[in-house]
């Protein structure tokens, strides 16, 4: 649930060339306080975190994930170590991670949270991705821009570069996981994404800190490059074949349409029967399936997210013992073509809130 919600893609009358909704503010390289401004009209009334976990429970999922913070720096939950919050730069003033994660609990479903622990527009001195104006929006001014970002290592805003990452990382990041692993009861899954500047010593701070608050905690691959933690591999928008995995535990990020987070103009919606297809298939191979929501700016799912979500309930109340508690099939292809059977699954299927967006984790 994060503020880009509300340009649904769009800017200065162009949709983001690039088709995604969460990465505008990068992209379209929107000026930081500009961006922030827009956070006095985001009010996602409409949100019910109680319906949220419904949904996913009665999807066949076993645990959700809300994105408390996306590369924008905006979080969603109750900080003392930024204002650039949802409880002190919005009118709706309430605390989405702790909303969601009481609904969870209600409704036996695991919680789990996103955090971009690297890249952040929006808080001084975290990293920034450099990306080309032409992923955004033909401004005239482009060249300009472009030679500004390749020589401040991403930067498009003077104001992103007045601390070190050092500061960002002891002044931000730190201090908001250690206020989401202590403040919201217990955690199952850490989705770290994007890691670019973070040093092996701060990955093995959050690390250690993590585990001090949840022993038992699941964590992915993106915390950093190297050296490597993490408890499975994250392939993205793919189903990797069986020669890519190593053996390792795996999950694949998909989205339902072609876009994470909102944006009007992606209509290009996964029937449902590719969905459990990609299910059945991630299953067979021994993976994790994520599967995005990326809900709209007042609170709400996509009424097509929502169809889809009720149409794969309805199979997995048929079929669900072909996904829980199964093992990868060592056979590649069986007698008469038959397909590979399940997998044993350490993390059955799930929901993840990507931003005001929502994935679906087998």
């Amino acid at each position: 649930m994060g503020v880009y919600a509300q340009f649904g893609g769009y800017y200065r009358g162009h949709y983001q060339k690039v088709n995604n909704g969460e990465w505008l503010m990068n992209r379209m390289k929107v000026p930081v306080q500009e961006y922030k401004d827009t956070a006095g009209n985001f009010n996602p009334i409409k949100f019910d975190a109680d319906k949220w976990a419904r949904i996913a429970k009665d999807a066949g999922m076993k645990y959700l994930v809300i994105t408390a913070k996306h590369h924008d720096g905006f979080a969603l939950f109750d900080t003392k170590a930024s204002d650039w919050n949802i409880m002190d730069a919005t009118p709706y003033k309430k605390d989405i991670i702790k909303a969601l994660a009481e609904a969870c609990r209600k409704q036996g479903l695991r919680f789990g949270i996103y955090y971009s622990q690297d890249q952040d527009w929006g808080n001084p001195g975290g990293s920034t991705g450099p990306r080309p104006m032409r992923q955004g929006w033909p401004n005239p001014d482009s060249a300009r821009i472009d030679a500004y970002v390749q020589a401040h290592g991403g930067s498009w805003d003077p104001v992103q570069t007045t601390k070190t990452f050092d500061q960002y990382f002891d002044d931000v990041a730190y201090p908001q996981m250690e206020e989401l692993m202590r403040n919201y009861g217990d955690i199952a899954v850490i989705f770290w994404d994007t890691p670019n500047r973070i040093k092996p010593e701060q990955a093995e701070r959050l690390m250690k800190m993590v585990q001090r608050y949840h022993p038992g905690i699941i964590t992915n691959d993106r915390l950093i490059r190297r050296p490597q933690y993490g408890d499975y591999k994250t392939p993205e928008k793919k189903i990797p074949d069986l020669a890519e995995l190593n053996g390792q535990d795996w999950e694949t990020n998909m989205t339902m349409n072609d876009t994470w987070g909102y944006r009007t103009d992606d209509h290009k919606w996964k029937s449902t029967e590719v969905l459990i297809r990609q299910l059945i298939d991630i299953a067979s191979k021994g993976g994790n399936f994520l599967l995005n929501i990326g809900p709209k700016p007042d609170g709400t799912f996509p009424q097509e997210s929502v169809d889809r979500l009720k149409q794969m309930g309805g199979w997995m109340k048929k079929y669900s013992d072909a996904v829980y508690g199964t093992h990868a099939n060592p056979i590649d292809v069986m007698d008469g073509g038959a397909s590979q059977r399940r997998i044993k699954m350490e993390l059955p299927p799930c929901m993840l809130l990507y931003s005001i967006g929502l994935q679906m984790v087998r």
